[in-house]
C-alpha cells in the first residue's frame, strides 16, 4: 500500500531490495536514538524525559529540505506501533495503582481532583468557544476535555526533585492526580463517544446519558469481574514453567481488555488502564517466589521501546509552521491559559493550612493523557477529524508549556511558604523579646 512511496524515499540513499520494512526499521532506529538522547538532555535540565522525547520529534519534523521524517509521522506501521505504546503506557499507569489506593485517598484529594477537572473543562470550553466560534459543541468539548488530566508521572518526578515527597502537599497532589487521571479517562471516553465514525456529532441527551452509563458500567464491571478472575488466571499461568509466561499472560489480559473497550465503543486505552488497575502484585507472587521478576519489571524493555516512540511520533506530527499564523499562536496560548487557570482553581480543594498554591502548581503538568487526546483527535471523526493540524499543534504546545511551568511554580511556592514561616518565626522572637521580662 505504501511500497511506492517507500521506494521513492530510499532510492537516493539506500541500495537494497526495496522492502518497505527497511524504511520502517530505519525510521525506528533514528527516532529511538533521538528520543533517548533528547530525553536524557531533558532529564539533566531538570525536566521530564517525555518533554525531550516530544521535542525530539518536533525538531526532526522541522528539518528543512527533507520529507523523510514527515513521512515517518504518517507511516501506517509506525502508527500502529505508536498506538501500542499508548496502550502499554496506560496499562503501566494502571499497574502502579490498585483499587484500594484509589478508594483510600482522603477527601482533600477528591476535592482537588473534582474542582480541577470541572474548572479546567469550563475554562477550556470557554476558550474554545471564544477562539473557535464556528466549531461545533462536541468539538469544543473535545478541546476542553484534552486539558483536564494531570500527569501523575511528571508531578511525582518534580516533587522528588524538590525534596517534598513526604509533605502533606505531595500526598494531596499525587492522590488527586491519580483520581484526576481516572476522571480524565472517563471524560475521554464520554467525549470521544459523541462522535460517530463518519465525523458527525451525536448530541442526543439520551445518547450521552447512555454513553455515561456504559462507561461507568464498563469500568465498574471490569474491576469487579477482574478482581474475581485475575487471581485464578494467574494461578493457572503459574503452572506453566516456561520463561516469560507472566509477561505473555499480562499482555494478553491487557490486549483483551483493550479490545473489549473498543468493542463497546470506548477508547482501547480505557481498557488498558482498567486492566492495569485490576492487577496487583499478589497475582504473580508464585512467579516471583521461583525467582522471576514481577510484571512491571518484565514490561520495562517493551515499554522502553514503544512508549518513547509514541511520544516522538506525536512530536513528528506537530507542524510548527502553523504558528506562522497568528490565530494558531492565539489558540495555543488561549488553551494554555485555560489549562493553567483550571488547575489554579484546583488548589481551593486542598486542606486548610496546607500550601494550596503548591497543590495548584503540582496539578499543573499535562502529559500522557492529554497527548493521547491529541493523538486520538487526529483520527476521531472519520474523514473530518476533530482536530486539524493547528488544533493538534496547539495541544502539544499546551502540554509542553504546562510541564515547563511546574518545576518553577512548585519551587517558588514551597520557598514562598518557607519564607513566610521564617518571617513569622522572626517576628515572634522579636515580640517575645519586647514583652519578655
Amino acid at each position: 500500500m505504501y511500497r511506492g512511496r517507500t521506494l521513492q524515499l530510499l532510492a537516493n540513499s539506500t541500495v537494497g531490495s526495496g522492502d518497505p520494512v527497511a524504511h520502517v526499521v530505519l525510521g525506528l532506529g533514528v527516532l529511538l536514538v533521538c528520543a533517548r538522547l533528547a530525553g536524557e538532555a531533558s532529564s539533566r535540565l531538570g525536566q521530564p524525559q517525555v518533554l525531550g522525547e516530544l521535542i525530539a520529534g518536533m525538531v526532526l519534523a522541522a528539518i528543512p529540505g527533507t520529507h523523510f521524517f514527515h513521512d515517518l509521522g504518517t507511516d501506517p506501521l509506525l502508527d500502529v506501533l505508536g498506538k501500542m505504546g499508548a496502550i502499554l503506557l496506560l496499562f503501566d499507569a494502571g499497574l502502579a495503582l490498585n483499587v484500594r489506593d484509589v478508594l483510600r485517598v482522603g477527601g482533600a484529594a477528591l476535592r482537588v481532583a473534582f474542582i480541577g477537572t470541572v474548572a479546567t473543562f469550563g475554562f477550556g470550553f470557554g476558550a474554545a468557544t471564544l477562539l473557535m466560534p464556528s466549531a461545533s459543541g462536541p468539538t469544543r468539548a473535545f478541546y476542553a476535555a484534552a486539558l483536564t488530566a494531570t500527569s501523575v508521572g511528571i508531578s511525582a518526578r518534580v516533587l522528588k526533585d524538590t525534596g517534598q515527597t513526604r509533605s502533606v502537599e505531595a500526598r494531596t497532589i499525587l492522590s488527586a492526580a491519580v483520581i484526576d487521571d481516572v476522571l480524565g479517562l472517563l471524560v475521554l471516553s464520554l467525549v470521544s463517544g459523541l462522535f460517530t465514525s463518519t465525523g458527525t456529532a451525536n448530541v442526543n441527551p439520551l445518547g450521552v446519558l447512555f454513553l455515561t452509563g456504559k462507561t461507568i458500567a464498563f469500568l465498574g464491571g471490569s474491576v469487579l469481574a477482574g478482581q474475581a478472575l485475575a487471581p485464578r488466571l494467574f494461578a493457572l499461568a503459574a503452572r506453566i514453567r516456561s520463561q516469560n509466561t507472566l509477561v505473555v499472560v499480562g499482555l494478553a489480559f491487557c490486549f483483551f481488555m483493550s479490545w473489549a473497550a473498543d468493542a463497546i465503543g470506548l477508547a482501547p486505552i480505557i481498557g488498558a488502564f482498567t486492566a492495569g488497575l485490576v492487577l496487583e502484585e499478589g497475582h504473580w507472587r508464585e512467579f516471583v517466589a521461583r525467582g522471576e521478576r514481577g510484571l512491571e519489571q518484565e514490561l520495562e524493555p517493551i515499554s522502553a521501546f514503544l512508549v518513547p516512540l509514541f511520544f516522538a511520533l506525536l512530536g513528528l506530527r506537530t507542524d510548527l509552521r502553523v504558528f506562522g499564523e497568528p490565530l494558531a499562536v492565539v489558540l495555543a496560548l488561549g488553551l494554555t491559559a485555560a489549562a493553567v487557570m483550571g488547575k489554579l482553581a484546583a488548589g481551593l480543594g486542598a486542606s486548610r493550612g496546607s500550601n494550596r498554591l503548591a497543590v495548584s502548581f503540582g496539578m499543573m503538568p499535562r502529559g500522557e493523557v492529554s497527548l493521547i487526546f491529541a493523538s486520538l483527535g487526529l483520527t476521531l471523526g472519520g474523514d473530518t477529524p476533530v482536530l486539524d493540524h493547528r488544533g493538534y499543534s496547539a495541544l502539544i504546545v499546551m502540554v509542553a508549556l504546562t510541564t515547563l511551568f511546574t518545576p518553577f511554580g512548585l519551587e517558588w511556592s514551597f520557598a514562598r511558604k518557607e519564607r513566610k514561616k521564617s518571617d513569622a518565626t522572626k517576628a515572634s522572637r522579636v515580640s517575645e523579646g519586647k514583652t519578655g521580662p
